[in-house]
C-alpha cells in the first residue's frame, strides 16, 4: 500500500475564490477514501483509473540528525 509521504512533499494547490474550509474534501468514486483537494498530491493519486486508497499515517515521521561539535 502506499503512503502519502511516499508521493513526496505537499504540494498546496490555491483555492479559486476565497479560503478552503471543510468542503474541501471529497470521496474519491474508485476507492471511498476522502481526498484533500488543497493537495495536489492526493488529486493525482486519484485521478488514476485503477489505484488503491493511501495508506493512513498517524504522525509525521521526525528525523533525527548528528549534531554538530
Amino acid at each position: 500500500m502506499t503512503k502519502l509521504s511516499d508521493l513526496g512533499p505537499p504540494i498546496e494547490g490555491k483555492p479559486h475564490e476565497g479560503e478552503p474550509d471543510a468542503e474541501r474534501f471529497y470521496l474519491c468514486k474508485i476507492c471511498g477514501q476522502a481526498v484533500d483537494m488543497c493537495d495536489l498530491r492526493q488529486v493525482m493519486w486519484h485521478e488514476q483509473p485503477s489505484h488503491e486508497p493511501l495508506e493512513q499515517e498517524t504522525a509525521a515521521k521526525i528525523l533525527v540528525f548528528p549534531r554538530r561539535k
